[in-house]
């Protein structure tokens, strides 16, 4: 008997720490995902495609429509004295546009800047650096679109704008 009541009060002091699968998923907080049409205008790269699925999900109902234009701007930071690159800067700005599918109309507009800097590793081609330069690109675009989703679920509006 001692044991029983050893073994229940041990199994519920270790259960207190219990985390739940979902805690952190993104798609809880995201009051558009699989609602929405999404598409690209201006610089795109592939990682933009791939990510926009993982946060905005595959259009089930196509409530949503929403337009991302991107633009790029690099800032030569530092140029050797034979006129080679070593270190750039990128500026990407995120310009969303959210309308409804049903009424026509804008719902929510936000534009969201991503910067990072880049040191290419030699002039010409370096696979190394390639491959460095498109891991930042998938960073800046991992977090300026859950940038996105956290400021349309905080600030969610549904009544249309007369831009549209």
């Amino acid at each position: 008997m001692k044991n029983l009541l050893f073994f229940f009060i041990f199994f519920i002091v270790s259960c207190g720490g219990v985390n739940f699968v979902y805690k952190d998923n993104i798609n809880l907080n995201n009051p558009i995902y699989n609602k929405t049409l999404v598409s690209f205008s201006g610089k795109t790269f592939p990682e933009f495609y791939r990510y926009a699925s993982l946060y905005f999900g595959n259009t089930k109902e196509n409530v949503y429509g929403l337009n991302i234009n991107i633009e790029e701007k690099k800032i030569k930071r530092s140029v050797q004295t034979n006129q080679a690159i070593s270190k750039v800067d990128y500026e990407l700005r995120f310009d969303y546009e959210l309308f409804s599918e049903t009424e026509r109309c804008i719902i929510y507009k936000k534009n969201i800047l991503s910067r990072f800097s880049f040191e290419p590793k030699s002039s010409g081609y370096n696979f190394g650096s390639d491959q460095s330069l498109e891991k930042l690109y998938e960073l800046a675009t991992k977090e300026n679109f859950k940038r996105f989703v956290d400021f349309y679920a905080n600030d969610r509006n549904t009544s249309c704008s007369n831009e549209g």
